[in-house]
C-alpha cells in the first residue's frame, strides 16, 4: 500500500518539478547542482510514496505520465508559494534573505544585466542569486524561478512585465576593413546574398532571416550563412568577425565598442532597425521580499 499520508519534503517535490520542467534526469541534475542518481533516487522515492508512475522513460526521454503532468500543474504554484512565503519569513526589516533565481536569455548577460546584479549583491548581501541561462520561453512558476527576462514574446495573462535595461534596442551590421576590402562594401540589404555572412540561431530553432528597415520601408533578408554559431556563442562569433570571417548582425549595443575602435565597419548603418528593450517578467501573485527588492532596484535604475 502506498505510504500517501507523509507529507513528501518541499526538497523532493522540487526535485520532481525540475525534471518535469527539464524533460530528463540529468539536465534537471545540473540545474539543481546535484547528481543524476539522487535526483532518480528522490523521483522513485516519490512514486513509491504514491503509489503511481510520474514519468514514462525510455533510453531516449523522460516524459510526464498523465498523473504526473496533473500533479506538475497542482504544485508548480503551491512550491513556489511555499519557498516565497520562507523567504519572506527570513527577511525583515533590517534586511533581505532567500534566494533571487532568474531565467535569462544570453542577450542580456553581456551589459544588461550584471550591473544590475552588482548593484543588487551589494545591496543585499544575505540573498543568494541564481541565473539560468536559455533561449526558450519558460513558465517560470514550474521552472521554480522568480522571474524571466525575455524580448517580446508573448506572456500569460496572469504575470506582469517591466522594462528591465533600455526600453529600446538596435540590430546592427558590421564586418573588419580585411573583410571588406576583399569583398566590397554592400550598400543595400539584398547585397548581402553576395556576402559570406556569421549567422546566429537560437538552440532548436530555425535560422531566423535578418530584418531591415528605412524611412517605413521593412524587408528581411536570408543570406548564405557562411558560418552559424548558436546564441550562447554570440561573443565568439563577433570574434570571428573582428578575424575577417564575414559580416555580422547583432546588437549594436554589443558592436558599438569594435565600431569606435575601429576594429569593425558599419555596414548598412541607415537599415537598422530598432525594437523594443528586454522585459522583467512574473507571477503576480508571487512577490517574495528578494524579488520584490530587485523589481525595486529595476525600477530605480530606470527612474535615472
Amino acid at each position: 500500500m502506498p505510504n500517501n499520508d507523509a507529507l513528501s519534503s518541499l526538497d523532493d517535490l522540487r526535485v520532481f518539478l525540475a525534471v518535469s520542467d527539464a524533460g530528463g534526469f540529468r539536465t534537471a541534475a545540473r540545474q539543481l547542482g546535484v547528481s543524476a542518481s539522487t535526483v532518480s533516487e528522490t523521483i522513485t522515492r516519490l512514486e513509491t510514496r504514491l503509489g503511481v508512475s510520474l514519468f514514462n522513460r525510455t533510453t531516449r526521454s523522460v516524459m510526464l505520465t498523465e498523473a504526473g503532468r496533473l500533479l506538475a500543474e497542482r504544485l508548480a504554484p503551491l512550491v513556489s508559494e511555499a519557498r516565497a512565503a520562507l523567504d519572506e519569513a527570513a527577511s525583515s526589516r533590517d534586511g533581505v534573505r532567500g534566494r533571487l533565481k532568474l531565467n535569462v536569455p544570453g542577450a542580456v548577460m553581456v551589459d544588461i544585466l550584471p550591473p544590475l546584479i552588482d548593484r543588487y549583491m551589494a545591496a543585499h548581501p544575505d540573498v543568494r542569486v541564481e541565473i539560468v541561462v536559455e533561449e526558450r520561453l519558460v513558465d517560470i512558476t514550474a521552472a521554480d524561478c522568480d522571474a524571466g527576462i525575455r524580448y517580446g514574446e508573448h506572456l500569460e495573462q496572469d504575470v506582469i512585465a517591466i522594462p528591465i535595461g533600455p526600453r529600446h534596442q538596435q540590430a546592427a551590421l558590421g564586418a573588419c576593413p580585411s573583410y571588406l576590402a576583399r569583398h566590397g562594401l554592400p550598400t543595400h540589404p539584398r547585397e548581402l546574398l553576395d556576402h559570406g555572412c556569421i549567422r546566429t540561431r537560437i538552440a532548436g530553432a530555425a535560422l531566423a532571416p535578418w530584418e531591415f528597415e528605412r524611412e517605413g520601408e521593412e524587408l528581411t533578408v536570408d543570406p548564405p550563412a557562411r558560418l552559424t554559431v548558436s546564441t550562447g556563442g554570440a561573443l565568439a562569433a563577433i570574434s570571428l568577425a573582428l578575424s575577417g570571417r564575414g559580416i555580422i548582425y547583432m546588437f549594436r549595443n554589443w558592436l558599438d565598442p569594435h565600431y569606435a575602435s575601429g576594429a569593425l565597419v558599419p555596414v548598412l548603418q541607415d537599415w537598422w532597425p530598432r525594437y523594443d528593450g528586454p522585459r522583467l517578467y512574473f507571477a503576480r501573485r508571487l512577490m517574495p521580499a528578494p524579488l520584490r527588492a530587485f523589481v525595486d532596484l529595476v525600477a530605480e535604475e530606470r527612474g535615472r
